[in-house]
């Protein structure tokens, strides 16, 4: 085997040479292991050698969070360590080069400079891979809010809550970085975005995004928006207008909450001197429903108004002194308009809820002058709901004939007596004493007649009335279990006439 070529031998021994020591542990402090190559001891070298690339690994490319703070601290007191034991090979150790130990403390403190310098360097790297942080952070957010432009606010609010984060966080966290700097125009896109119902017209979907965006300034302090910060207010006063008037045109129940915000949010707005006006409008369409087809429907309509105009929130006294006329002007028209629901029910063959509403108005109106019809008419409406034909005549305030008839009371029961055909009417007959309830199989037998008795004296009454078919109810007073009975009677000149009312018993039912 050859020999093996001889080693570079090691830096011959000198004197103790204080400044030399130094120079070798300066040297070493540059990380390059510098002063162990001036004594010509390569393997420590090489550790400090592999040392640097082992931290120059960890720390490149910069990175946003910096550089581990235990890979400085193992780094840092690795250095020392390399200095130290520099400073005591070099104290007796000749120098390869230069000759002069002066000189190489000269170039050690020249070249920590280097390490220094690439210090400097990293922070500038390690800054821009913040400022590209951010403005991925900022493009993010940009991305967010463009692919829920196109969804229905409620379902797109949390991802604008999650852009409108990050634009505050930039603002708030990194008010110098580029991306923050963007912020300001970023906000009119948001802006926009949020608020494109209105744009669309589609004004009740969009109160509840510019309500939202009335309360964005308050997440983005110390931004400064400009005409953005009152770009919501005059869109969210027409929107919830244009959204309340659609809904009073409809008949739906929002409108009084609506105009409410309207007029207590924008008291001062043109929007919300329109409210009244339309309100009244309003009112004047429905009453002119009481002399249409569906005159019940207006009346409903009408009392409705007044409901709902009086739950408006008003802080203007002017327009809420007109709304209030208007809320008394719709109850009085549905009030007046409840005998003409009457006759409508009446003709349309509801004969319960005619009874109902004529007897409500002739209560009301005691007054009125057409509160004596409208008795007439809830007697006739009760009438037909035992006798159906009798609804074929609509009753009038004619009274009177030329035909008496007289009724009879042969029951143990108070009774009132209802009438109508071409007169209609009622009274009442007092029980009479010494009556009492008729078998049902006895009525059917030739020797029992009902009123016949000559030796009893029968509560009666003689009424006049014209010739012509006439209904007749008899209703017992109201604690009696025994039903109702009726008659139809067709009356002729030249006659006279007598109803007997009288209770029969049978199968246990009692009429």
């Amino acid at each position: 085997m050859p020999p093996a070529p001889p080693s570079v031998p090691p830096a011959p021994s000198a004197p103790p040479d204080g400044v030399r020591a130094v120079a070798v542990a300066v040297l070493n402090l540059s990380g390059l292991g510098l002063g162990y190559v001036l004594v010509r001891r390569w393997l420590p070298a090489a550790v400090c050698w592999a040392a640097t690339a082992v931290l120059l690994l960890v720390a490149l490319p910069a990175d946003p969070d910096g550089v581990p703070r235990a890979a400085l601290v193992l780094y840092a007191l690795f250095l020392l360590a390399a200095a130290a034991h520099g400073a005591v090979v070099g104290l007796r150790t000749r120098l390869t080069w230069p000759p002069r130990a002066p000189l190489a403390l000269a170039l050690g403190l020249v070249l920590l400079a280097a390490p220094a310098g690439g210090v400097v360097l990293y922070d500038g790297a390690r800054d821009e891979a913040v400022e590209r942080m951010l403005l991925d952070r900022l493009d993010e957010a940009d991305r967010l809010v463009k692919s829920t432009g196109g969804e229905h606010f409620e379902s797109a609010r949390a991802d604008y809550r999650k852009a409108l984060a990050v634009y505050g966080d930039l603002r708030a966290h990194h008010p110098d970085s580029r991306a923050a700097a963007r912020v300001p125009a970023r906000m009119r896109t948001f802006y926009t975005t949020v608020g494109a119902p209105y744009a669309a017209g589609r004004y009740c979907d969009a109160v509840a995004p510019l309500k939202y965006l009335r309360t964005v300034p308050e997440a983005l302090p110390g931004t400064d928006l400009g005409d953005l910060a009152a770009w919501p207010d005059d869109r969210l006063a027409t929107s919830l207008y244009e959204c309340a008037s659609d809904a009073l045109a409809s008949g739906q129940s929002t409108w009084p909450a609506q105009f409410g915000e309207l007029l207590t949010g924008f008291p001062d707005s043109a929007q919300a001197a329109k409210v009244e006006p339309a309100v009244a409008s309003a009112v004047g369409t429905t009453e002119k429903g009481l002399g249409g087809k569906e005159p019940c429907t207006a009346v409903e309509q009408l009392k409705t108004l007044g409901t709902r105009i009086d739950a408006m929130s008003v802080v203007q006294t002017d327009i809420g002194d007109a709304l209030d006329n208007d809320a008394r002007r719709a109850r009085s028209s549905a009030d007046a308009g409840t005998y003409t629901c009457g006759v409508d029910q009446y003709k349309d063959g509801d004969f319960e809820g005619a009874q109902s509403t004529m007897t409500t108005y002739a209560a009301g109106h005691r007054g009125s002058g057409k509160a004596a019809l409208a008795k007439k008419f809830a007697i006739a409406a009760e009438v037909a709901q035992t006798l159906p034909a009798a609804g074929k005549h609509v009753p009038t305030n004619r009274s009177g004939g030329s035909i008496s008839v007289t009724v009879k009371n042969d029951s143990p029961d108070e009774i009132t007596v209802l009438y109508t055909g071409p007169v209609t009417g009622s009274f009442t007959l007092k029980a009479c004493g010494s009556c009492s309830v008729y078998p049902f199989a006895a009525t059917s037998l030739s020797g029992a007649e009902p009123c016949g008795h000559s030796g009893r004296n029968y509560p009666q009454r003689t009424i006049q009335l014209p010739a012509g078919t006439t209904y007749f109810v008899h209703r017992p007073k109201s604690d009696s279990t025994a039903s109702a009975g009726s008659d139809t009677a067709k009356l002729e000149p030249g006659y006279i006439y007598t109803e007997c009312a009288y209770t029969t018993q049978g199968f246990g039912v009692t009429s």
